[in-house]
């Protein structure tokens, strides 16, 4: 079964979004960060003298990869998409390429993606990575200082309280020293990945949206790529995040804040990214939980259309899944 099939057929994914913001769980000196809590040290302008020291006590003492897959398996998902870095620029992987990550920069020491690959390979669950390829606030050349912030959950889409004269970037250097280095890492190094899922493609040229596409089929060439890559270079659509269209969309509306433009899903392939709760990394301060039967008529509904849905989770700084979201999910889902 080649992989088109397979994601049509699949349905049902897990999302994880768990990383440096993890620890501060949604507040930072008294203030809550709302509605995402993985956007924490862009909405309060965290500088990065202040943010990095968290992956000093970050220690997920409680994470079990195979707890996490027995319990995707269980809700019938096929496979599972873990954030790799997300927007923080924080590895959760033993990257080479930047010691900004879980294994050289925490106490765990440990390499959290290699023991999830590890139990999808044990379980039969597919695995897939997201990576954030443009937006990146631990560089001056990250991405987004091209873009107004509308739209955004911070101050800016890029660091502009580190770095605030846009003049001085250039997205280019990031994207050669870091981001392909980077992705280049996750391909190779955790077996078969079924997609990578890029995000938020604010300053990406189609060249270097194009050079992404091409890595990844280089040494993935049976992984999907979604349209978040940007410049309509693609394999499958992302639907807005917790978008359930009414009818199956047969044309896109451009996004203002992506360089995808206004195209179709080359193959027929769509897929909403959905939250539990409002969140997508782990907040205490969010109790906004979807009822299961909320659930259970959404993922009715979206497969009807052949939409697949991937459901997120946020697990806490201990790799905890949280225990409202464990419970919702089996009840709406466990056989």
């Amino acid at each position: 079964m080649d992989n088109r099939t397979w994601f049509r057929e699949a349905g049902f994914g897990m999302m994880v979004h768990w990383g440096l913001y993890s620890v501060l769980g949604g507040q930072y000196k008294n203030r809550i960060a709302k509605p995402y809590a993985e956007w924490i040290q862009s909405r309060f302008a965290i500088p990065i003298r202040e943010y990095e020291p968290l992956a000093s006590v970050f220690n997920p003492i409680c994470f079990d990869a195979d707890a996490w897959v027995r319990l995707a398996k269980s809700c019938g998902m096929q496979y599972i998409v873990v954030t790799s870095k997300h927007h923080d620029g924080f590895a959760m992987y033993h990257s080479r390429a930047d010691r900004y990550n879980i294994v050289d920069a925490t106490p765990f020491h440990r390499d959290v993606l290699a023991e999830i690959a590890e139990a999808c390979y044990k379980h039969g669950l597919k695995l897939g990575l997201y990576y954030s390829q443009d937006l990146d606030w631990h560089e001056m050349h990250g991405g987004g200082y091209l873009t107004e912030p509308v739209g955004c959950c911070g101050v800016s889409w890029d660091n502009s309280w580190d770095f605030p004269d846009p003049s001085k970037k250039d997205y280019s250097i990031c994207f050669e020293n870091k981001i392909l280095p980077q992705v280049k890492e996750i391909l190779t190094g955790y077996g078969d990945l079924c997609l990578i899922w890029f995000d938020v493609p604010n300053t990406l040229t189609r060249e270097q949206s194009r050079t992404l596409y091409d890595l990844v089929k280089q040494y993935q060439p049976d992984a999907l790529i979604n349209s978040r890559l940007g410049n309509g270079v693609y394999d499958y659509v992302s639907l807005g995040d917790n978008e359930v269209p009414e009818t199956f969309p047969e044309h896109m509306e451009s996004d203002e804040n992506s360089c995808d433009g206004f195209k179709p899903s080359p193959y027929g392939l769509y897929e909403t990214a959905a939250t539990l709760n409002d969140t997508w990394g782990f907040s205490a301060y969010d109790q906004n939980w979807k009822t299961p039967e909320e659930l259970q008529r959404i993922r009715t509904h979206l497969q009807g259309l052949g939409i697949n849905y991937l459901l997120n989770v946020g697990p806490d700084s201990l790799g905890r899944i949280p225990a409202p979201a464990e419970a919702i999910l089996r009840e709406a889902f466990a056989s």
